[in-house]
Parts: C-alpha cells; sequence; structure tokens
C-alpha cells in the first residue's frame, strides 16, 4: 500500500499510512500575529480529519491553540512533555485525547507507531516560557518509515536516533528574513539527507508565511529555499529523490521493503 504525503503550508502535513491519517503542527490561520499567510490557500475542512496529531513544540506557529479546537472531536494529540503545565489553556481543548510524550516514547495508533525522536530548537512557549518542554522530531512508522522533524538544526544523535527512514519531511526555511540557531537552511537539510539514509524528502516550513510589512526584505528567503534545497539534495545526496510540493498538493510513495 502506498504512503501519501500531502504538504498544507509551512510545517503542515498529512501523512496517510496504513489507513491512518497523521496531521503534523496543524496551522489553519491566515494571519499569527505579525505573520501573514502569503502562499497557497487556507487548508481545507477535509486537512482537519486525523487519527493522530504530532506537536513538535510549543511556539505558537506550531502549536496553534484556534487550530487546534477545529480539530474533530476524539483525536489523538501527541504533545511535549509539560505543555499543558506551559500553555495551560490546552487543557480545555477537553474535545481531544491528550498524550505527552518525550524521546524515546514509543504510541500505537492503530497500524502504526509513533516514535518520538530529539530535535535541537528552542522548545519554549516564546517570548517569555521557560525551558520546560523539549522540542521535538516524530518517526511514524507504519508501511514505511516516515519523518517529520518539526523545526531542528543538526544534531550529533540524529543519525542514531532518527534514521534510515523512507520519506524525511524536512524543514527548509523559516518565517522571516533570516534564520537563527536550531533551523536548518536548504544545504543544512541536504546534508541531513546524507545522515538519515532516506530515499525520498519533502521540504517544508518555508514560503508560506512572512512577516507583515517586510515584503522587500530578503525577499529569496521566503521564495527560493525549496528549489534550492533539490538542487543541492542532488549534488550531495543523489539517490535521495526529492519531492518540492505546492501548497496542497499531495505525492503517493511507493513503499519497497
Amino acid at each position: 500500500m502506498p504512503v501519501e504525503v500531502t504538504w498544507w503550508g509551512h510545517a503542515t502535513c498529512t501523512v496517510e499510512d496504513s489507513n491512518v491519517r497523521v496531521l503534523t503542527d496543524p496551522l489553519f490561520a491566515r494571519r499569527l500575529a505579525h505573520l501573514r499567510r502569503r502562499r497557497g490557500a487556507l487548508p481545507p475542512p477535509e486537512a482537519r480529519r486525523a487519527d493522530v496529531v504530532l506537536i513538535s513544540h510549543l511556539h505558537a506557529d506550531h502549536l496553534h491553540l484556534p487550530s487546534l479546537a477545529r480539530l474533530e472531536r476524539g483525536t489523538r494529540l501527541l504533545v511535549p512533555r509539560g505543555a499543558p503545565r506551559a500553555v495551560p489553556r490546552l487543557r480545555r481543548l477537553d474535545h481531544l485525547r491528550l498524550t505527552e510524550v518525550a524521546p524515546g516514547d514509543r504510541v500505537e495508533v492503530g497500524g502504526i507507531v509513533v516514535r518520538v525522536v530529539s530535535a535541537h530548537h528552542d522548545g519554549r512557549r516564546l517570548p517569555l516560557g521557560r525551558h520546560r518542554s523539549p522540542a521535538l522530531g516524530y518517526v511514524v512508522e507504519g508501511e514505511a518509515r516516515t519523518y517529520f522533524a518539526g523545526d531542528t538544526g543538526l544534531f550529533d544523535s540524529m543519525a542514531e536516533e532518527v534514521g534510515p527512514v523512507d520519506t524525511a519531511l524536512l524543514p527548509v526555511g523559516g518565517w522571516g528574513p533570516y534564520l537563527g540557531d536550531g533551523h536548518l537552511d536548504a544545504g543544512q537539510a541536504a546534508h541531513a539527507l546524507t545522515q538519515l539514509e532516506a530515499r525520498s524528502a519533502v521540504p517544508v516550513h518555508y514560503g508560506t508565511y512572512w512577516p507583515i510589512g517586510m515584503d522587500a526584505v530578503r525577499p529569496y528567503e521566503f521564495h527560493a529555499p525549496g528549489d534550492e534545497f533539490a538542487r543541492l539534495a542532488a549534488q550531495r545526496a543523489p539517490g535521495v529523490t526529492v519531492h518540492r510540493l505546492e501548497h496542497g498538493e499531495s505525492v503517493r510513495l511507493e513503499v519497497a521493503r
């Protein structure tokens, strides 16, 4: 059975594997604080349907409470350990089945196992949050092994914790003209492929949101990361097939064993 990946924009993806729908970091907003959605239509209502939702960290563009409130009753929600204490409004989402997780945990959902791995990123609820929750990545193991990196920089144990995988959903940019520590740019993401032994990759976390009033500030950082990742991956990891999706586009990936 093929695995299907849909990119809705930013870090929001649906992975369908073994008849289980997995949704990552749902963000269904036209505007978030100083950010405006500049490319791609808002995800349709069908994007909210999931058996399990994976939250990588507590930043508002990854743990977006209004988007979580729109999920169907009974949806399983995995969040970094300590998230309800750091974000008390999470407790009001009592229509969801919330589970706190940390690196090393394994969660069974239907015919898949979700394996929780580390990420190198500031996991606080900014701007004033304490370091109460880790930033996470996830490996969805069913017919295939699909790595959702969330936000991360390169880290020493990436290959050991994550790989090998069939598909890597890798962040290749951000939402502003500069990337700080704990992020992958296109080149670093291409380098990560050499560690993960991935067969295919989908670039995410770029070209969706951009600060209001900053259209002319380093615009290539908004437009270019997906193509740049594909170009660099072809050089550094030529055995990996890169699928540069448009917003709302899906790819069906055959699994070879």
